[in-house]
């Protein structure tokens, strides 16, 4: 079995991954297969004479590695691919039911638990919704939850779930005021060790990591942007958050808030500085829509299909691209960026004017001295945040951590 003593954060962009080398002594051989399944991971699949040539790995170690890959059921050959001369070539890919894991997002109004599979596609989803979270209202909701999504894979598959990884506000108690919730039902957030609750009823590895930050793994290791190696990542939720990806990898920063954009000061109402969590949230939706006496309930209940306020929709996006523009200006002369990402628990097309209003503001700005990124709509969606929850454990017991050459914490 690979060790699981590696952190979150890998890609799977379809490039090589540079320098890193495998080691034909024995007591390796743990890093030895993390390694070739990072490689067939990234690359979709690949021959032996392939991982050979890319790891550096003998003949001998790497044939005993893949089989013991394929005896544990994490890779699975293809096809044979014959050419003109020589034997025919041999794909490994992995196998989608070699492993599973399962991602909780906790946000500040509403739940998600997911069921991956190894190649990070949905196998389960599951939402609730509430005014607030409170720590015995998301432990029952897993429970169940967990419960519920075990019992829909066969028999032969549970023992498969390599892992719980959650993805979380920190310090949800800080928020009381914005999210309109009792401080005593928040200040339960203090002395909660989510992990450690939670690991105590699912009985496998628990993982946490900020949701943003999550979020922004996810569109590194799931999304469908080519290629892309250094962007900053912004997402909308109740309250927006970002990421920061440096050389193909998640960067978290000293204290693992690295990209947390909402409290970045821009102009608000009047010309007065405000927080960016004030101007490019859903919460200001929210706020907008319960002062014109309408129902705000589809915002959490629907994030893929928003109906009935399309006016105020539209004057919210304003707002919202006016604050992104003046925050990516702001970031881009800091990091030279080569992209912004915009994704948020919205519909898709809403997602997509938000964009175009976002570049238009940027239009706005004097940008002398500064290379603008260009400003691309994320590929992700709502499940963002669970998504790279579900991949703290994928990445921690099976693949390379890219993130540990870059000296991240």
């Amino acid at each position: 079995m690979v060790a699981d003593n590696a952190k979150a954060g890998d890609d799977r962009t379809g490039s090589v991954i540079p320098s890193l080398r495998g080691s034909n002594q024995s007591g390796l051989r743990a890093h030895n297969q993390r390694l070739v399944l990072s490689l067939v991971y990234s690359h979709g699949n690949l021959a032996k004479t392939d991982i050979a040539r890319l790891t550096g790995l003998s003949a001998q170690t790497g044939s005993v590695i893949m089989r013991e890959l394929e005896a544990e059921e994490l890779i699975v050959k293809g096809e044979p691919i014959r050419g003109k001369v020589g034997q025919p070539s041999v794909p490994l890919s992995i196998n989608p039911d070699g492993a599973f894991f399962i991602g909780l997002k906790v946000g500040r109004r509403s739940a998600e638990l997911i069921l991956i599979n190894f190649l990070g596609k949905p196998r389960a989803t599951l939402r609730k919704s509430y005014p607030w979270p409170t720590p015995p209202l998301i432990i029952d909701f897993v429970r169940a939850g967990i419960a519920e999504m075990l019992a829909s894979l066969p028999p032969a598959l549970r023992n498969r779930v390599a892992g719980l990884g959650i993805a979380t506000p920190f310090e949800l108690w800080n928020w009381t005021e914005q999210a309109g919730a009792p401080r005593e039902e928040m200040d339960l957030w203090r002395g909660c060790d989510l992990r450690a609750e939670l690991a105590r009823i699912c009985g496998m590895p628990v993982y946490l990591q900020n949701d943003a930050t999550a979020a922004c793994a996810a569109e590194l290791v799931f999304g469908t942007h080519p290629g892309l190696s250094d962007y900053l990542y912004l997402y909308i939720g109740t309250f927006v958050g970002g990421g920061v990806v440096l050389n193909g990898s998640v960067y978290s920063g000293r204290t693992g808030n690295a990209g947390a954009l909402g409290p970045l000061p821009v102009t608000g109402p009047e010309g007065k500085p405000v927080q960016l969590l004030d101007r490019a949230s859903i919460m200001l939706l929210e706020r907008m829509l319960k002062a014109a006496g309408r129902d705000a309930s589809p915002l959490w209940n629907s994030p893929d299909h928003w109906e009935g306020f399309e006016d105020l929709a539209d004057e919210w996006i304003g707002i919202v691209a006016r604050g992104l523009a003046q925050a990516i200006v702001s970031a881009a002369s800091i990091i030279d960026f080569e992209h912004v990402i915009i994704d948020g628990g919205l519909p898709a097309e809403v997602r997509e004017k938000i964009v175009f209003a976002t570049r238009a503001e940027v239009g706005h700005y004097d940008l002398r001295g500064l290379a603008v990124p260009s400003i691309l709509p994320g590929t992700v969606g709502h499940l963002a945040r669970a998504l790279g929850a579900a991949s703290l454990p994928l990445f921690d017991k099976y693949l390379i951590d890219r993130n540990a050459r870059l000296g991240s914490a």
